[in-house]
């Protein structure tokens, strides 16, 4: 076994799949509000804490944008959603986490979705138990792109950054986890690892499953 002893998860995208429901619902919540929202302003703001994306969408659409109307309205939408169809894992979760867990590897939950939701999800899919720190958007000052939940995350598992896999899917979380410190692994999502992305993640595979390889081989 390698020195790693903490693994943290990124939550929507990640572990379950909700990114795409984000980007279908944030669309079709501005258009409810008037507004054009393409698939490319949704991907702009994955992740990203409140302080960068406020800003950010009224970039997109102007200052007059709602911007927390429309979200809360996308939150509505996306509730409804789950409760009529549930959440979906991505593939290989339960593998990686019974396999880190059988090793003694401590695991936390770094995610940008508030407490409240965060718990709702890992309940529904069995996963909430699972973890010894669950740290949420609503848990920091700061949000990602900024390390702060990271450390965070791993201070709750009694652990320094460095000795801790990061599990991410979005650039935004990618930047967050390295400025901690951590061993950062990209599992795609929606959206494919950019030449700008690389010097932000130590490996890329396309299922957690397959991220047990990283710690097979002792790195």
């Amino acid at each position: 076994m390698n020195k790693l002893k903490g693994a943290i998860f990124d939550m929507d995208g990640l572990m379950i799949d909700t990114e795409k429901l984000y980007l279908r619902y944030w669309k079709q919540s501005a258009a409810d509000f008037g507004y054009d929202m393409r698939d490319e302003h949704v991907y702009a703001i994955r992740s990203l804490a409140r302080k960068y994306s406020i800003p950010m969408l009224k970039g997109f659409f102007g200052e007059d944008f709602p911007t927390e109307e429309v979200r809360a309205h996308r939150t509505e939408l996306i509730n409804a959603h789950v409760e009529k169809n549930g959440i979906e894992l991505k593939k290989g979760l339960f593998q990686l986490l019974d396999y880190l867990q059988d090793r003694g590897v401590k695991l936390a939950v770094a995610t940008a979705t508030p407490r409240e939701r965060t718990m709702l999800y890992l309940s529904k899919i069995g996963a909430a138990e699972r973890f010894d720190a669950i740290i949420c958007g609503d848990m920091v000052t700061v949000g990602k792109p900024d390390p702060e939940i990271y450390l965070t995350a791993a201070r709750e598992l009694g652990l320094p950054a460095e000795e801790c896999a990061a599990f991410e899917d979005s650039p935004n979380g990618l930047k967050a986890a390295r400025s901690a410190g951590c061993k950062v692994i990209m599992i795609p999502d929606m959206t494919q690892p950019q030449p700008e992305d690389e010097p932000f993640y130590d490996a890329v595979y396309s299922s957690l499953d397959e991220a047990i390889a990283f710690f097979e081989r002792g790195k």
